[in-house]
């Protein structure tokens, strides 16, 4: 039964979101944003997509898995990469004031088409994360419900949600994260309120809760968001490309909005996790089991709607910003609906694909993309705020200490990778990463500074 009401929920989505899709499309409203009469999206439109876009599926997934082993310290480490909104929208004016309209034309009018190419290839790595990671929630949530199904599941959310991306691109995106976010608040705040009532639940020991495993590792965790918080947000080219798209003053207040609204709906979810912890519920399936087994059937139920909207409003985005991409900075399309159309649909399938790889730890893919976009905080903070000149070597260099950061965490199992690695667990190991990769970064950018 709960399977048949989850299907016609995910109906009721797509036939909202392609209500919410513009009717008449305009190549600058498919890659700009702009609608049908040309204006940029206002205030609200904008701030609802940002956070739309970056509470997605696997975040929500990752604050709970998080709460339920390191308790509150879990949660409150993941919470802490939605200050990217901080430190991204101040990334973006920095880059708005010196005429800059994306992360690519600055890095291009310093370091040439070497740096964008660098730039370029953690971006490409970020799109199919997310669209990879969306996905594999969306078929973690049916096998729960019904064993077998989330192939089938994840090969009809594909379908549908390219189906409706394709047809507006970026513009359809703003819209339907609308629609998609006010359903996600309904829903998740009813099974929200039904957790605060249930029995056993208590705000004060969830907010002090130590998770099942301990708290230290949240706590290590929340070091590494630390690290990573301020190059973050430049990697993503969701929320870079929404930092261009209207005058100055509506994307900065809707950067500082989206923060404290996503902030405050990560730890909410989280909550969902830390409860199951303290009342000693067993872990299955990426927690969505244990929550069959803690709420009511409808409370599960709305868990289970509110991870499949925050799927499919990322999904959009993302495929809207690899259209972008293609297009407008790696020039391999022609900039076109039919190019943009193209571009979404290799993405959506090469995506799709890598679920079958069998990789089920949502938080990897956060850790390697967050690792590899460090090369950008010296590179950022000495070139873009500093405003000195960086040698391409230099930022080559840090490319190359990022990139191989990265890849040691991927890689971390594999013997001749362990010999090198500190003896720890895995977090540990990527804070010692993160160390690393910051202090040989900025070693190299400062020592090929020179002032502009």
């Amino acid at each position: 039964m709960q399977l048949i009401l989850l299907i016609l929920a995910f109906g009721a989505i797509v036939a909202l979101s392609f209500a919410a899709a513009p009717r008449r499309i305009t190549t600058e409203g498919f890659f700009g944003g702009l609608s049908a009469t040309g204006t940029a999206p206002g205030l609200w439109t904008l701030t609802l997509s940002q956070v739309t876009t970056w509470i997605f599926a696997r975040s929500l997934m990752n604050a709970a898995i998080l709460g339920y082993y390191y308790g509150i310290a879990g949660t409150l480490a993941y919470a802490a990469y939605y200050g990217s909104f901080l430190t991204g929208g101040y990334i973006v004016a920095k880059l708005r004031a010196e005429g800059a309209m994306s992360m690519q034309q600055w890095l291009r009018g310093h370091f040439g088409r070497v740096g964008t190419g660098c730039y370029n290839i953690v971006v490409s790595l970020r799109l199919l994360s997310e669209v990879f990671a969306n996905l594999l929630v969306v078929g973690l949530i049916f096998n729960a419900l019904s064993e077998g199904s989330g192939t089938v599941a994840i090969l009809v959310v594909s379908v549908m949600g390219f189906a409706y991306s394709a047809w507006g691109g970026l513009s359809a995106a703003l819209r339907t994260d609308v629609v998609q976010m006010a359903v996600f608040m309904v829903v998740f705040g009813i099974a929200f309120v039904a957790l605060m009532v249930s029995p056993g639940f208590t705000l004060a020991a969830v907010l002090t809760a130590p998770g099942v495993s301990g708290s230290y590792n949240g706590w290590i965790l929340l070091a590494v968001a630390a690290l990573q918080v301020f190059s973050y947000p430049a990697h993503d080219p969701v929320m870079m490309d929404r930092g261009f798209l209207t005058d100055v003053d509506t994307t900065r207040k809707s950067f500082l909005h989206a923060f404290w609204i996503s902030t405050v709906c990560i730890i909410a979810f989280g909550m969902f996790g830390i409860q199951a912890g303290l009342i000693g519920a067993a872990y299955e399936t990426q927690l969505i089991g244990t929550w069959a087994e803690m709420f009511p059937p409808w409370v599960f139920l709305l868990l289970m709607i509110s991870l499949l909207v925050s799927a499919m409003s990322t999904l959009d985005s993302a495929l809207a910003s690899s259209a972008r991409l293609a297009v407008e900075e790696l020039g391999i399309v022609s900039r076109s609906l039919a190019g943009g159309r193209l571009t979404m649909a290799i993405v959506m399938i090469i995506g799709a694909a890598l679920t079958l790889w069998g990789n089920a730890t949502l938080f990897d893919a956060v850790a390697v993309s967050g690792t590899a976009s460090m090369f950008l905080a010296p590179v950022l903070i000495v070139g873009l705020i500093q405003r000195r000149n960086i040698s391409q070597w230099a930022y080559l260099t840090a490319f190359a200490a990022a990139m191989l950061g990265a890849f040691a965490y991927f890689a971390r199992s594999w013997p001749s990778v362990a010999a090198i690695l500190p003896e720890g667990h895995k977090y540990e190991q990527l804070l010692v990463i993160c160390g690393v990769v910051l202090v040989a970064g900025f070693s190299a950018v400062l020592a090929g500074a020179r002032k502009g």
